[in-house]
């Protein structure tokens, strides 16, 4: 039998039916899937092959087939610096939600972030998240990030759950799809994703004052199917994003406006550090790229995943100011 997984809690999957039937499944001893080393083997989203097993009590499944992922979007395991964490596969569009400072979200993450989902081939929506808390030089960051990264080329939404603000234009977003909604603790996954869909009722809680950070309410990455025919995954909050198996000639072309500009470059294996006649470089002092995009590829090429999980915003934020000078 054929089903999708829609969650996943380590030891057990909850797979869907093609029949509609929702099934308690394991896995089949262990899978090695084209030599990914993965905290995770099975994802959300996954197409899978099960049997069925019955027993006096209840009926399960056992999980014997991945089938081929169309995409999958990953980042580096937390404790295990080797490995990598798949945080969902088969998806259609993500969606990233930002916050200014309630949490603060780092141009840094978003573009680590945003790299990720260009390798994989996902296309990312950037989802300017509460803005009716917004003073106005938190409301003056907001339109400054939102400028960067639409001018690039990026599809931007500003978004509020408790004035409706961009939920109409969210929903067209998704119908027909597979979406999913990444970004830190206590950005509003949930309550945006309860305001699309009421009925779902998905646990919330407040920002803790004392750190400015989210408290985890989303344990497990999980899909939902929604009444306007779209399907969503929720997920976890990320604290940090560090990236996968990428080689350093590749980098700067999982950043479209390095991509478009790196072939008037003098020398074809250019880093865009300290070569002659670099088109990044040039670009960049005429204020076309912006500085906090450069330094967030500095700190990739570089490995700088030692801080990546404490990357401080002042600091992005000082790279922003460059910019505007």
């Amino acid at each position: 039998m054929t089903g999708t997984v829609y969650k996943s809690t380590g030891s057990w999957y909850t797979v869907k039916s093609d029949q509609g039937d929702f099934i308690e499944c394991r896995m089949k001893g262990k899978f090695r899937i084209k030599g990914i080393k993965s905290t995770n083997p099975i994802a959300v989203g996954d197409s899978v092959d099960y049997e069925l097993e019955e027993t006096s009590d209840t009926v399960t499944g056992t999980i014997h087939k991945i089938h081929e992922r169309k995409n999958y979007i990953v980042r580096k395991s937390v404790n295990l610096s080797h490995q990598m964490h798949i945080i969902a596969s088969n998806i259609d569009r993500v969606f990233l939600l930002i916050t200014i400072n309630n949490p603060p979200t780092t141009p840094n993450f978003i573009d680590r972030f945003l790299v990720t989902a260009e390798a994989y081939g996902i296309e990312t929506v950037l989802v300017f998240n509460k803005i009716d808390t917004f003073d106005k030089a938190t409301l003056d960051e907001q339109l400054y990030l939102q400028h960067i990264y639409s001018t690039i080329g990026y599809k931007c939404l500003r978004a509020s759950a408790k004035e409706r603000t961009g939920i109409d234009e969210l929903k067209a977003m998704m119908i027909g799809k597979v979406s999913m909604f990444s970004g830190h603790s206590g950005v509003g996954k949930s309550t945006l994703v309860n305001a699309l869909e009421p009925t779902l009722n998905l646990k919330t809680k407040t920002i803790s004052e004392a750190s400015k950070q989210g408290q985890h309410t989303t344990t497990f990455a999980e899909m939902y199917d929604l009444s306007f025919d779209a399907r969503i995954i929720d997920t976890p909050g990320i604290k940090g994003f560090g990236i996968v198996d990428m080689e350093k000639e590749e980098i700067s072309g999982y950043f479209p406006e390095f991509f478009k500009l790196k072939v008037q470059c003098k020398f074809n294996n250019c880093l865009h550090k300290e070569e002659p006649h670099c088109a990044i470089k040039a670009a960049l002092e005429k204020d076309e790229i912006a500085w906090s995009r450069y330094n967030s590829y500095l700190k990739i090429l570089e490995g700088d995943d030692e801080n990546y999980r404490t990357d401080s915003f002042d600091e992005d934020r000082k790279a922003s100011d460059e910019t505007r000078k």
